[in-house]
Order: C-alpha cells, then sequence, then structure tokens
C-alpha cells in the first residue's frame, strides 16, 4: 500500500512538535472565546455539547489516523480519498481544504492584529497584519524543524493557560483558594438545571463548538515530514484525541461549575469571567495574551497545512507542476508561497469590504469541516477492507468498532448538516459551502472526463 517513491519532503519534525502540534492545532480562539455562545444556548449542558462534538471529531482522526499510520503522505486524506474513491475525490477535498486554510488564516491574522493593536495602538492594524504574514511566510519557508519549534511552543504556552485553568477552577469548586468559599455543584443544576433549554439546546451547542475541533487534521499532513512518520502519526493521534476531548470537556465543566452559566457577558471569554470571579488580578490581560499566542500558533499551523496540501495536489497533477519546486531544506516554496499569496488576498479582502465581499468567502467555507470529515470517514470504509487483504503489517493504528462506528460518525456528521439546514443563523453558511463544494465537484468531474478522452 505505501507509495514506491520517497516523499520529496525534509523529515524535521520530531515525534514532540507532531503531538504537540496535534494538540496546539485545535485549542484556538474558538474554545478561548468562541465557547460563550455555546454556553448562552446551552447553559451547563454544553458539557453534553462538547462530549458529542469531541466524540465526533475523535472518531473521525481515529479514522484519519489509521489511514495515515497506513501510508502517511503529505496530503493525507486528500491521498487516501483519491485511492479510495477516484480523482474526483482527492482533487476536490484537496482544494477544498486549502481554501478553507487560506480563508480562516484571514480571520485569524486580523483577529491576532485587533488585539496586538489595542496593546500599541499607534501601530495600525492593517500594518500588524503585515507583520504577522511576513514573519510566518519566512518561518515557513525556513526549514520545517523552524515551523516545528515555533508551533511547540506556541501550543506548550496554550496547553499550561488550560492546565492553569483547571486546576484554579478545581480549587475554587472546593473552596481551597484564600478568601473564597467552596463553590460546589449548585451551579450546575441552579439556574433553570443542568439543560435549562432542554435538549434542544444541548443540539444547539453541538452547532456552535463542533468547528472548533477543526485543525486536528494538520497532524496527519505533518506526519509526513517526521523520520518515522507510520509510528509517529500513530502516537501523535493517540495522544491528541484523548487530551483535547479532557480539555474541551474539562474546561466547559470547571466554567459551568464555578459560575452560574447566566453569568457569562456575551463577547467576553468565559475563561476571563471565571478567573476575574476567582480574584486572579489582570485576568482579562492575561487571557489576551494567550488568544494571541492561540491565533498565531493556528495561523502558523494553517499556512503550514495549506502549502503542504497543495503540494501534495501538484504532485499528483491536480495543481500546477510549477509548485513542486523543493529547497535544498526540503521545504516546497513555491506551495508556500501560492498559499500566503492567496492568504494576503483573503487578508485583504478582510480588512477591505468585511461585511460583504469576505463574509461571503467565510460562508462559503463554513460548512467544508463537514464535507472533508464526511470524506475521510467514506474513504475509511472503502480503504480498510484493501489494506486488510494487501498489507494487512501497516494497520498499526485501528478504526474502533469498524464498520459500524464509521457508519455511526457518518451519520452524525449527516445529522450535523441537517441540523444546520433548519437553522437560520447555521443555514447561509451550510448553503454558500454546498455552493463552493458543488463548483468544485464539477472541476473535478470535467477534468475526469477530459482525461478519460485523452
Amino acid at each position: 500500500m505505501h507509495d514506491d517513491q520517497a516523499e520529496p519532503l525534509a523529515h524535521g519534525l520530531k515525534q514532540r512538535h507532531l503531538t504537540m502540534l496535534g494538540l496546539g492545532g485545535v485549542i484556538g480562539a474558538g474554545l478561548f472565546v468562541g465557547s460563550g455562545a455555546g454556553i448562552a444556548v446551552a447553559g451547563p449542558g454544553i458539557v453534553v455539547s462538547y462530549l458529542i462534538a469531541g466524540t465526533l471529531a475523535m472518531l473521525v482522526m481515529r479514522m484519519l489516523g489509521e489511514m495515515s499510520a497506513a501510508m502517511p503522505a503529505s496530503g493525507s486524506f486528500s491521498v487516501h480519498a483519491e485511492r479510495a474513491l477516484g480523482r474526483w475525490a482527492g482533487f476536490s477535498v484537496g482544494w477544498l481544504y486549502w481554501f478553507l486554510l487560506v480563508v480562516v488564516l484571514a480571520v485569524e491574522a486580523t483577529a491576532a492584529a485587533q488585539i496586538a493593536h489595542g496593546w500599541l495602538p499607534a501601530v495600525a492594524q492593517w500594518a500588524w497584519v503585515l507583520i504577522f504574514m511576513v514573519v510566518f511566510t519566512c518561518a515557513n519557508l525556513a526549514a520545517v524543524k523552524n515551523f516545528g519549534e515555533f508551533e511547540f511552543w506556541f501550543a506548550a504556552l496554550k496547553v499550561g493557560a488550560i492546565v492553569l485553568f483547571l486546576g484554579l477552577g478545581l480549587l475554587a469548586v472546593f473552596g481551597v483558594l484564600p478568601d473564597t468559599e467552596a463553590v460546589g455543584f449548585t451551579n450546575l443544576t441552579g439556574q433553570g438545571g443542568f439543560l435549562p433549554n432542554g435538549w434542544e439546546g444541548v443540539v444547539s451547542g453541538v452547532l456552535t463548538v463542533v468547528f472548533a475541533f477543526g485543525g486536528l487534521e494538520v497532524v496527519t499532513i505533518a506526519a509526513a515530514e517526521t523520520e518515522n512518520p507510520a509510528r509517529n502519526v500513530a502516537r501523535a493521534v493517540r495522544a491528541a484525541v484523548w487530551r483535547i476531548l479532557f480539555f474541551y470537556v474539562g474546561s466547559m465543566l470547571v466554567i459551568v461549575t464555578v459560575l452560574p452559566w447566566t453569568a457569562q457577558k456575551a463577547g467576553l471569554s468565559p475563561y476571563v469571567t471565571v478567573l476575574d470571579a476567582i480574584g486572579v488580578p489582570a485576568a482579562g490581560q492575561i487571557m489576551n495574551i494567550v488568544v494571541f499566542v492561540a491565533l498565531l500558533s493556528a495561523l502558523n499551523a494553517n499556512l503550514y497545512g495549506s502549502s503542504r496540501m497543495v503540494f501534495s495536489l501538484a504532485e499528483r497533477g491536480e495543481a500546477p507542476k510549477g509548485l513542486l519546486k523543493v529547497s535544498g531544506g526540503g521545504v516546497p516554496r513555491r506551495a508556500v508561497l501560492a498559499s500566503v499569496a492567496f492568504g494576503f488576498v483573503s487578508v485583504l479582502l478582510n480588512l477591505l469590504w468585511p461585511e460583504t465581499v469576505f463574509l461571503y468567502m467565510l460562508n462559503a467555507v463554513g460548512a467544508v469541516l463537514l464535507f472533508v470529515w464526511g470524506l475521510i470517514a467514506a474513504s475509511q470504509l472503502r480503504l480498510r477492507r484493501r489494506i486488510e487483504r494487501e498489507a494487512p503489517q501497516t494497520l498499526t493504528l485501528r478504526m474502533w468498532g469498524f464498520p459500524w462506528l464509521t457508519w455511526v460518525t457518518l451519520a452524525g456528521l449527516g445529522g450535523v448538516l441537517l441540523l444546520m439546514l433548519t437553522d437560520d443563523a447555521a443555514r447561509p453558511q451550510l448553503l454558500w459551502s454546498a455552493g463552493a463544494t458543488g463548483a468544485v465537484l464539477v472541476v473535478a468531474l470535467v477534468r475526469e472526463v477530459r482525461a478519460r478522452r485523452a
């Protein structure tokens, strides 16, 4: 099942880089700031929402880990989709994911610039965006181990912040902190019960939090640039899924236990509200720094992931061949620059027309993550049997309960898409994303027809 040709990219990433990338890639502003919207609709039931969304993400990652350990490639799930379902699938999922990363990158760069501008108002917001883009372009053009180091320390800071938060939260719950009384568990049921808005609230909560788990996939893209991709990706996936579930669900449990869910303020990070309540000085500024690092870390990871994805597409003849040039240090520099160039365009659109042109682009990638996950599950259904037949020894990481849990995951993803269709706020995202997906599929099928005629 392995490719005969070796991956031309450098093998500069170590196991610790990969493990931290798995943790850091998904701990972003969505958790630190966006979780407030979930608490508003689900109350303490947000814990259940995160459990459901996290389980879905965990199952997808397990499938992706299984395929990536058996056949590591810098194109990851795009390569798997091509092998399982045909060229059209590899082309579609690869380009859709690339588009998703370079559009989201603009949101991260702009949000980080807003924070930096708040600290240093003398420097314009656009200038901050320019600084970040130049710094991370240079980091990604240099040896891949530099990218790995950047991400390692970024992720370490985020993970450290969450562990500290969990520790302080537990101390507050049991009244161990100075000048505090034990909170106990009254807040979990006090304001209208554990599910104040019923199961409907929990379901709406799933819709607001499921996209926060996007970013995990970058681990399997990066695995191709380690010394032992098969072993390393299996380890990183195992470590990432459990820890992320613990961090996300644990954080939410602390937040809704320490304070009544009604105490959360719109637009303010629930983490800040809790830290303020338990008397941590300058809690707002501390969280601002953590969110700032989270945004830059995600920006860095997205630049890396998008460049490797477009490089892999070029390798398979699905993107211009000119992107295949690799530097002496094993970095696909043209692929990096192509991704950055589009990133710059989306940043400009975000600064100039945030409410119109950029909003349409953002909506066009809103539900793409769910389509990508769906194709990962469909690919795994087909490839697992083939790997068992042709190279069973490569199945070092196996999907649980195959094929039943794979079908359950597909049904779950279908359920989330149906929810988006019935939700007034999410429906435009779904329709725009379906349009973007449809457009890419049409291009893929036209290419397929032309290839057959040639």
